[in-house]
């Protein structure tokens, strides 16, 4: 497995278990030969001089083996959980790296399966490995031996029951290997279906849907139960067919030795020490037998797991130029591989209906934090049409641009390509005059302040959510910004103020609530470029008009691109652009718009009444 490279810091361990290992086997294949001296040389003849001097060497031996087992246990237990924890690391930093592309293909529900059961399922194996697979070779290959060594005549009988017991070890393997596959993806689907019920729970319960996620729940799980069932039965076939072979083994062994005895070529203390090294050989078959269970299913788990590893991230850094590792999205992305574009392209025109030049093309920023879309162009994976097409306008530091239009026309997609969250299919986005896949990915986010459409809280106090916006933020920086986000009125009634605790998905908070606590969330991060996506929807008229008059006097020399449906939330923008089926189809300010573009005159008739308009 490639994933064992991930042992090499518990390459040390591995060593000193392989050792202590050795040594418990030693000890154990000693064992049956003292006391096969015992029995021939003590109790035949009577002397119990010998019986006790031969027993506390056994004693001495036996406790040396327990040492090594207990040491050998801690430290293969160590050296197991240590490559879970680096493994989990791993993929965890991984799927950190990777872009709304790679989460959609894998989903939630396998990657979280993937993060902790299969991992857990490596995790076991490697310790069963380091615990059994090393003992267990040396314990048949030294049990072997000394049985050769006892009598090679009627060891004739191992060398029948060994290939029997590999035969029902492969066969049963072969069976069951496709079904732990299958197993791994009908838990994906059970954690997919358990995630959407407990998510979705106030929409399931709303539309009095309980019922019918019951049963979507049984069948995903009757599904798994059917496939664990099928595996287990076939796992269950190992066990008795083993102790069957080695049952019959030890009454042939038995059978024959008894007549070898009553030949006078064999003692009964070695008859004795024969059935133990028997024993030995087939109890070290049987842990082979359940390292062989577990394989299977681990090499499903491995393959899951290398497979996130090792997938490529669509999204590019040139901050990294090596090859691409576990945990960085690698590689340089040259002039060639993201567009074809010349300079000459800055002064290009926008491809509206209206035929609107971009506005600022061209121009040198003044100021940091100048956003243009030039000519952009993007089509979602397994999308048949482009989500928008032929997109250019300029954002200006200080100036507040709009977006809008209607449900599906790409207004969220622009701020997801701004952030690089995917890459633009042609075309490019610039900032301050730079493509920003160009531009490493921290330096880009860093200027960007961002408030998703639906609103994410963490688990935690107030003060501590809105430090993601800022680590360092004092508490004066968070009252400001709450304040600025007219949240102070509900945060100040809250028990311990800003110190106040938000549960899971912020349900002990209202939709606007979460709203406003994101919006500060960015305020406080005091970037170049704010990204509003319809973040004012849950809010009251009363409410929007203060949040936007507060927001535009903190961010008068910053760029501010807002995406909305309400006409009244972007009247006053400085710029307008109006999306329709991913095109822009009008520029301007609202009254220009009123006149020129009829896409906007229908959405703000459908929002306004005729005095309201005039």
């Amino acid at each position: 497995m490639k994933l064992f490279r991930f042992l090499k810091p518990y390459i040390p361990s591995i060593v000193a278990v392989f050792f202590l290992t050795f040594f418990q086997a030693i000890s154990e294949l000693y064992l049956p030969t003292l006391m096969s001296d015992i029995v021939d040389n003590g109790i035949v003849n009577g002397d119990t001089d010998y019986i006790l001097t031969v027993g506390g060497q056994m004693l001495v031996i036996a406790l040396l083996g327990m040492v090594c087992a207990v040491f050998s246990s801690l430290l293969s237990s160590r050296a197991s959980s240590g490559f879970g924890k680096l493994l989990r690391g791993k993929v965890f930093t991984r799927v950190e790296s990777f872009s709304l592309q790679e989460f959609e293909r894998f989903g939630t529900a396998s990657l979280i399966t993937r993060t902790t059961n299969d991992i857990t399922q490596l995790q076991h194996v490697v310790m069963m490995m380091m615990r059994m697979m090393l003992r267990a070779p040396m314990m048949c290959i030294g049990g072997i031996i000394m049985a050769v060594s006892k009598d090679p005549e009627l060891s004739l009988g191992i060398f029948v029951a060994i290939p029997l017991l590999v035969m029902v070890i492969l066969l049963v393997s072969r069976k069951g290997m496709p079904l732990f596959r299958a197993m791994q993806l009908k838990l994906d689907r059970l954690n997919l279906v358990l995630r959407e019920r407990l998510t979705g729970i106030r929409v399931i319960r709303a539309f009095n849907r309980t019922d019918y996620e019951k049963r979507r729940f049984n069948e995903a799980n009757r599904d798994l139960t059917d496939t664990a069932v099928r595996v287990n039965k076939i796992m269950a076939l190992l066990m008795p067919a083993m102790s069957l072979i080695l049952n019959y083994t030890i009454i042939a062994i038995i059978w024959f030795g008894s007549i070898r005895i009553d030949h006078g070529h064999m003692q009964v203390g070695d008859l004795m020490a024969f059935i133990q090294y028997v024993g030995m050989i087939m109890f070290s078959m049987l842990m082979l037998s359940m390292i062989f269970v577990m394989i299977p299913r681990a090499s499903v788990s491995a393959a899951r797991i290398s497979e996130v590893l090792e997938t490529e991230c669509s999204i590019k850094d040139p901050l990294y130029t090596g090859g691409s590792g576990a945990g960085a999205c690698a590689g340089t992305r040259t002039a060639a591989q993201t567009t074809a574009q010349t300079d000459h392209a800055v002064q290009s025109m926008s491809a509206s209906g209206q035929g609107t030049p971009v506005v600022g093309a061209g121009a040198a920023p003044e100021k940091p934090g100048f956003v243009r879309f030039d000519n952009v162009t993007f089509c979602y994976p397994g999308a048949e049409k482009p989500a928008v097409s032929s997109v250019s306008f300029c954002a200006k530091p200080g100036e507040v641009t709009a977006i809008i239009g209607g449900t599906g026309s790409g207004k969220s997609t622009l701020l997801k390509l701004l952030l690089r969250f995917y890459d633009v299919g042609s075309g490019r986005i610039l900032i301050d005059n730079q493509d920003i896949r160009e531009m490493p990915i921290q330096a880009l986010r860093a200027k960007i302040g961002y408030v998703p459409q639906q609103s994410v809280l963490f688990t935690g106090t107030i003060a501590e959510n809105l430090r993601y916006g800022k680590e360092d933020a004092s508490t004066e920086e968070i009252k400001r910004a709450i304040e600025i986000a007219q949240a102070d009125e509900f945060v100040s009634q809250m028990p311990d103020g800003i110190d106040s605790f938000i549960e899971q998905g912020g349900i002990n908070v209202s939709g606007g609530q979460k709203q406003r606590l994101s919006i500060a969330r960015a305020l406080i991060k005091k970037p170049e470029i704010y990204l509003f996506d319809d973040c004012f929807s849950a809010l009251d008229f009363k409410t929007d008009a203060r949040l936007r008059k507060a927001i535009k006097k903190e961010t008068a020399s910053s760029t501010m691109i807002i995406v909305a449906q309400r006409v009244s939330t972007v009247i006053d923008a400085d710029q307008i652009v109006v999306l329709d089926e991913g095109k822009v189809v009008g520029t301007g300010k609202h009254r220009e718009l009123l006149e020129k573009c009829r896409v906007y005159r229908e959405i703000v008739s459908s929002q306004m009444s005729l005095e309201e308009l005039a």
